[in-house]
């Protein structure tokens, strides 16, 4: 014989019960079965609704009601075939009518007792599993109904009763020795005390009515039908990866039951695993699936087979030096809790008996509060016992596995992990079987926990990158499309998977949990929202994604004084936007301390020489023991190109007009050609060398004459290029008179620093720089006579975008 038992879910609509039918058909052509429900989908919560409404004299209770009244006469409309309709729908009115007089009799006494409760909530099932046999029997299949209330027997603890086995299992087994019908139907959930009151076996009692009748008759298999295919490694709507368990153990399964896996109610295994009866969890809407085995024995090789997850939960420690030495601590405090009815999920204990850490529901907090209180209140009293502490909005994770115990290492990787991730482990509990691993994290972490153990444990080892993005110019523009083409790359070969999950440009934003398409990214930012940086702070913050990364495509200050609010939240800023490292020098080294602090990589590679490998290179440098002398370099690709391309053939307002339309400058030009863009290059270079250095400290040789310098505005100061055009022309034939190349060089040097345009004879490696290159020279104690040179394409949307890229990879290389 098999066992099916079928959840809300399964029977929520006639459709969905449609589907249960068709699964028994096929199931009863080779076995007789025992089909145990639930009741209709969310029609317990109703139930339980219209009893707490009565009970408060509230008549609202009668729209509960009607509720549940339409819902059951609906669906018996929709199962059963119009000649056969009257009987059926008679039988319906007559038990939702008691249903209606037990509520009504709540209502008038303002009373709700534990017995009436479990009396009205057996409603669901005695409804929907004689509604169920009445369509099987018009599908011509051979079916009884019977009531589990005449089976099972329990105490008399209303709403979550213990079974008498004794009894109970004398029953089912004479019913089905007696039984000559292929199908019988039995309502979960339900049963009686021996006095014939009605009785329940507590929510999830369902899966448990079917354990019980499987363990009686020696089922060869016990399937439990619901709206997923199996176990899964993780919670899939949390994990998006996450995967059905082909098999597991009895042990592991009660575990993953027990930290949250909700398909599967902890007390079911309990019945069938002393007869080692198979469970198998199978999904009503894809009944091929293969779904998920329980036995004995796994047979899946990885010792780690799922991570579950308690939501909702406090810790709350008592300890004090009193406790030192003194037994029956422990002891006290269960106990009061035990008399309250609280449930501990999770304990762990100093070795110096100093503490004791307990993790409880959220909801039980005022209650645990109180009953500790009051048992240890001569303790406290007497500074023997300090308050308690009492830390709300938590949740624990769990590792679970039967193999874990002969694998070492593995709670070292899912602490490895988590800090990492920055997730902030509050207290650890593991038993010496070590089938599992629990952790009290911060309730804003689960997403990010559960996302990056499994990451681990499941997958190949695949880094998800999560990206933020600010800015879509020409800089930020580039990068999408890089990201976009290197996406697959990326993934197979590197195992980084790239996801942009917001982007902005000036007026709007877009935000993509899943990942933003970047096929058509430009159409999905028009049709964003209006852009607000605190709001996209707090969605970065809500989200909470692993290895979140803030890029900053543009040269706004206000964006970059929003860096360290970034990297306290653990997420990562790359950036080109040079004014951040830039300014002055205590909000360089705090960013720099932040990123230390709070593991969130703080990468602005582009800040000089755009894609070129020029500040990677100096740390290399600098943490390999090295020192910087001095530093020469040619650090404005848009100045060397305005200077390779001015000449007497040339007017200067042409070709600083021309760079600006190629892309080499500034929207304003007068930030490349006033030199301060390069004195903020020097200026991060020399602090990255060791120096503390500020902007005011740069000399600025600048080149330009005064009327260039006063101008108010980007149209005037380009006016000035033509009005001092005579200035700009005596310089350039001066350098050629003397067989000079101009070059704005950058020079650092014994802790100074100073821009300015210089003249290059034809034997410097600044020479032959052409178009907007940029090269670099250190000079350092192992490079004392001839320096290291890093010379390259130094300016350009491309380049940039690359450099920008290449910082994202070396994150998702770390």
């Amino acid at each position: 014989m098999k066992v099916l038992k079928f959840g809300g879910s399964s029977v929520a609509s006639s459709e969905n019960i449609n589907k249960v039918i068709n699964i028994v058909k096929d199931s009863s052509y080779k076995n007789n079965i025992a089909l145990v429900v639930s009741a209709l989908g969310g029609v317990t919560d109703l139930l339980l609704e219209a009893g707490n409404f009565a009970c408060k004299n509230n008549a609202k209770y009668l729209e509960s009601f009607k509720i549940i009244e339409e819902k059951h006469l609906q669906v018996t409309r929709e199962l059963i075939p119009v000649n056969n309709q009257s009987g059926v729908l008679g039988t319906v009115k007559k038990m939702l009518n008691k249903l209606e007089n037990t509520l009504e009799g709540v209502f008038l006494i303002n009373e709700l007792s534990p017995k009436t409760s479990d009396k009205i909530v057996s409603f669901g099932e005695l409804l929907s599993s004689y509604i169920i046999s009445e369509a099987l029997k018009n599908k011509n299949l051979d079916v009884v109904l019977k009531n589990s209330q005449e089976l099972i027997i329990t105490n008399e603890n209303f709403s979550n009763a213990a079974v008498k086995f004794d009894k109970t299992n004398v029953a089912i087994e004479d019913f089905f020795n007696d039984n000559k019908h292929k199908i019988v139907v039995l309502p979960g959930f339900v049963a009686s005390t021996e006095n014939g009151e009605n009785s329940t076996l507590g929510r999830g009692g369902s899966d448990y009515t079917a354990a019980i009748v499987a363990a009686a008759v020696n089922a060869s298999i016990l399937e439990i039908w619901t709206d997923v295919s199996g176990m899964f490694t993780a919670n899939p709507k949390i994990v998006k990866e996450a995967f059905p368990i082909k098999n597991i153990s009895y042990q592991e399964a009660m575990e993953l039951s027990h930290f949250g896996a909700k398909v599967l109610y902890p007390p079911t295994i309990q019945p069938v695993l002393k007869k080692e009866i198979p469970i198998s969890i199978k999904n009503t809407f894809d009944a091929k699936a293969e779904g998920t085995l329980i036995t004995k024995v796994s047979s899946n090789t990885n010792p780690i087979k799922g991570i579950s997850h308690i939501e909702n939960m406090a810790l709350i420690t008592l300890e004090g030096s009193g406790m030192v030495g003194i037994p029956g601590f422990s002891k006290r405090l269960f106990g009061a809790l035990s008399e309250q009815k609280i449930n501990v999920s999770l304990i762990t204990q100093a070795s110096s008996e100093h503490s004791i850490c307990i993790a409880i529901s959220n909801n039980d907090v005022d209650k645990a509060k109180e009953a500790i209180d009051t048992e240890f209140s001569y303790e406290m009293e007497h500074h023997k016992v300090d308050e308690l502490v009492i830390e709300k909005n938590n949740a624990i994770i769990a590792l679970v596995g039967d193999n874990m115990k002969s694998h070492q290492g593995i709670s070292g990787k899912m602490f490895s992990t988590l800090g990492r991730n920055n997730v902030n482990i509050r207290a650890i509990a593991q038993g010496a079987s070590e089938k599992n691993i629990s952790a009290v994290i911060s309730h804003k972490d689960i997403k990010k926990a559960l996302n990056s153990l499994h990451a681990e444990f499941f997958e190949n080892q695949t880094k998800q990158l999560n990206l933020f993005v600010v800015g879509v110019g020409n800089v930020g523009g580039k990068l999408i499309e890089q990201i976009r083409k290197q996406q697959q790359y990326l993934l197979d070969n590197l195992r980084v998977q790239v996801r942009v999950i917001a982007l902005t440009n000036s007026k709007k934003m877009v935000f993509n949990e899943d990942g933003i398409d970047l096929e058509n990214w430009k159409s999905a930012l028009e049709k964003g929202e209006v852009l607000n940086m605190d709001t996209f702070h707090n969605n970065v913050t809500v989200l909470n994604l692993r290895n979140s990364i803030f890029v900053d495509n543009t040269a706004n200050e206000n964006i970059s004084k929003l860096y360290a609010n970034y990297l306290k939240q653990s997420v990562a800023v790359v950036t080109c936007n040079k004014i951040a490292c830039s300014s002055n020098y205590a909000n360089y080294q705090k960013l720099k301390h932040l990123a230390r602090e709070y593991n969130a990589p703080f990468l602005f590679e582009t800040n000089v020489g755009a894609g070129l490998p020029i500040i990677d290179t100096l740390k290399n440098l600098i943490a390999s023991g090295d020192k910087v002398t001095k530093i020469q370099a040619v650090l404005s690709g848009s100045l060397n190109f305005i200077f390779n391309n001015f000449n007497e053939d040339s007017a200067f307002y042409d070709v600083v007009k021309q760079a600006g339309v190629e892309g080499y400058t500034e929207p304003d030009p007068r930030i490349d050609l006033s030199g301060v863009d390069v004195m903020r290059k020097i200026l991060i270079l020399a602090r990255e060398s060791g120096t503390r250095l500020e902007l005011e400290d740069i000399k600025n040789n600048s080149f330009l004459p005064k009327a260039s310098l006063d101008a108010k505005s980007v149209p005037d100061f380009m006016e000035t290029l033509k009005t001092e055009a005579a200035h700009f022309n005596k310089i350039q034939q001066k350098a050629a008179a003397n067989n000079c190349r101009l070059k704005f060089v950058a020079e650092f040097d014994n802790g100074t620093a100073n821009v300015g345009l210089q003249e290059i004879p034809s034997d410097h490696p600044f020479y032959n720089l052409d178009g907007s290159d940029n090269i670099v020279l250190f000079f350092t104690e192992r490079y004392s006579k001839q320096p290291l040179i890093i010379k390259g394409a130094g300016a350009g949307a491309d380049v940039t975008a690359s450099g920008l890229f290449a910082d994202i990879i070396r994150i998702g290389n770390n």
